[in-house]
């Protein structure tokens, strides 16, 4: 009787949480903003069909103004198809489920090849407490923005003599210049307060000296953004102890991936943080971190992937094509069955599926 009354309750928090955010601001469209777009989908490896479909199937409940153009892209292939990229770059849109990336051997990341031939060199990871979902930190709200095309990402590597392999990591005035703007515009425009540079430059004084450098001059133009430095070490420990301290974080390469990685996993784990990928031109959606649930073969035997992460993701691609009141549904309705707790994945503590929960966000949905 009394977890009977305490499912009522947080359905009642849920409910009250989807009243209290309904938008009181009308957005004004451009004439043609209602227009359909097409979006280029790559379901991808592993999971990625499942958090995928999820996806097609909460936005056809919505009747959001998309449609997407799918292609089975798999991280095991040499390159990304023409068509894909052709694809790609004429809607400038596109959703994908995780690529495998091989470890080792002469194979590169479909990833990489994809951030840099569509130069898409800001990745952003939101990561965020979800109410109703306990976890060791409260009030973390953490976005962790890298350097996506260059670093030791660039790739450059060679056998020295058998045995001896050597790795460039490439750091550039021009790219380390652009993030920072990147990242301090978007503290500007979504009301943050506080941007963080993580580097290593006590030991790597000229390239992560480099990446501090274009750091401090851009924070010069931002004067009502407060701006600070972390070592990539300390900012680690910072992130475990205390991670409410942390806004806006700004890194190279791979320090990037690594912070955003553990900020996810303070704030709720993987499948439930959003992210992209974006340049000038093109960007592309998708589960915000991943660290190794993309090949979980448990998750796709079972059909028990957590599809929160890129749910949130295409909340944000839908304000990126400017439909920010159906962003606004699809999270609101995510955050009201996350609160009311009834449909969780094992990876959040219930025993749901995935179409579990996308019956629930579409039930939800208002």
């Amino acid at each position: 009787m009394a977890a009977s009354g305490g499912r009522r309750g947080m359905k009642a928090i849920g409910e009250a949480l989807m009243r209290s955010q309904r938008r009181t601001v009308t957005y004004m469209p451009r004439p043609g903003d209602g227009s359909p777009r097409a979006v280029t989908l790559l379901p991808g490896d592993g999971i990625g069909p499942l958090v995928t479909g999820a996806v097609v199937q909460v936005m056809k409940a919505m009747h959001a103004p998309v449609y997407f153009e799918e292609y089975e892209v798999s991280g095991k292939m040499d390159k990304v198809p023409t068509e894909v990229m052709d694809s790609i770059r004429r809607n400038k849109v596109c959703l994908k489920g995780g690529l495998a990336t091989p470890v080792g051997g002469g194979v590169s990341s479909l990833n990489v090849q994809l951030r840099k031939e569509l130069d898409l060199f800001a990745s952003l990871v939101h990561c965020f407490n979800l109410p109703g979902l306990k976890t060791r930190h409260d009030n973390v709200n953490i976005v962790v923005i890298r350097e996506n095309t260059e670093g030791e990402y660039s790739g450059l590597e060679h056998e020295v003599v058998p045995g001896v392999v050597e790795s460039l990591k490439v750091i550039t005035k021009f790219c380390s210049e652009r993030i920072a703007k990147y990242a301090f515009e978007y503290a500007y425009l979504n009301n943050r307060k506080t941007v963080t540079a993580v580097h290593k430059a006590n030991i790597m004084k000229l390239a992560d000296g480099l990446f501090l450098e274009s750091c401090r001059e851009v924070a010069k133009n931002y004067p009502g953004i407060k701006y600070n430095e972390v070592i990539v070490d300390n900012c680690c420990m910072q992130l475990v102890s205390k991670p409410q301290q942390f806004d806006v974080m700004v890194t190279p390469n791979l320090y990037g991936t690594l912070v955003a990685n553990t900020a996810a996993g303070i704030a709720g784990g993987t499948g439930v943080m959003p992210g992209g990928n974006v340049g000038a031109d093109h960007a592309i959606f998708e589960q915000g971190a991943s660290a190794g649930n993309v090949g979980n073969e448990r998750l796709v035997a079972g059909k028990t992937a957590n599809p929160t992460a890129l749910l949130l993701s295409s909340a944000m691609m839908l304000r990126h094509l400017q439909f920010p009141s159906f962003a606004d549904r699809l999270e609101q309705a995510m955050m009201a069955v996350i609160a009311e707790g009834t449909y969780r994945t094992k990876d959040l503590g219930g025993t749901s599926t995935t179409q579990d929960v996308v019956d629930a966000v579409i039930d939800k949905l208002q």
